[in-house]
């Protein structure tokens, strides 16, 4: 593994460096890449939705990136602010590391996945862009990976993750501008979303309604909604029957012809 600073000198608060972690795959077959997002409620990063996938990409032989974006206490935008960045900087160096730049996916567990979430679907501009080569490229992922993901906003169908909206925007309550699903353009990136019928954390509704909106604009997306298992298991290991979702999204991607 390698780590990358994705600008000389970090632009807005900067309590601790966004950084960007290279997991080369030994036996790669394919151009196409990931850009990860680990969950932690945007205050914190679990590193096994972190390296843990990092490391089962490297097994099906794709590279993969780790985006160790800020997090509470610094607030939006700086957390979408890194995580454009992080994609803008894997397509400017895609020919260093062998990489289709067209081939470029995010992906997202918990609050990660709001945040792979908003780098898919919220396409306003925001402070601190535009000031280099690599802001040149284009931040729109080619496809979108959701795990049990965070994504409507507060309202009164309280299905939220409230937490994860305060830890992002403070004492700002415009929510709503920042509920994924209300993004969704017929210029999305397909997606593939997994989640727990029981998940306890995040309601499965978050991806119900993702999902939804995507057919809405008839996005491409494969959803699997497993009947039981907690809220944050990643990989799923010990969890057999939900484990399944890793070789679902690796067949996923083969259907895509990102694994050739």
């Amino acid at each position: 593994m390698q780590t990358f600073k994705m600008w000389d000198k970090t632009p807005g608060l900067c309590l601790e460096e966004p950084v960007l972690e290279y997991f080369p795959a030994e036996n790669k077959i394919t151009g196409a890449t990931v850009v990860i997002y680990p969950g932690g409620g945007y205050g914190m990063r679990a590193e096994h939705e972190g390296k843990g996938y990092a490391e089962y990409f490297n097994s099906i032989g794709m590279d993969a990136f780790v985006c160790e974006y800020r997090v509470s206490p610094h607030r939006f935008p700086l957390e979408l602010l890194d995580a454009r960045r992080a994609v803008r900087w894997v397509r400017h160096h895609a020919e260093e590391f062998c990489l289709d730049p067209g081939k470029v996916a995010v992906m997202g567990s918990s609050a990660g996945g709001h945040l792979a979430g908003l780098v898919s679907t919220y396409t306003a501009p925001i402070d601190f862009e535009d000031t280099d080569e690599i802001d040149k490229e284009s931040a729109r992922p080619d496809a979108t990976i959701l795990c049990y993901s965070v994504g409507h906003a507060p309202d009164e169908t309280n299905v939220a993750h409230v937490g994860s909206f305060v830890n992002l925007l403070g004492d700002r309550k415009d929510y709503k501008t920042f509920s994924n699903d209300e993004n969704v353009t017929d210029q999305t990136p397909p997606a593939f979303l997994w989640h727990t019928s029981d998940d306890g954390g995040v309601n499965v509704i978050n991806t119900y309604l993702y999902a939804a909106a995507l057919r809405r604009h008839g996005i491409p997306h494969e959803v699997h909604v497993f009947p039981h298992g907690p809220h944050g298991i990643g990989l799923a290991k010990d969890f057999p029957h939900v484990a399944q979702w890793a070789p679902l999204m690796k067949n996923w991607l083969a259907d895509m012809g990102w694994l050739n």
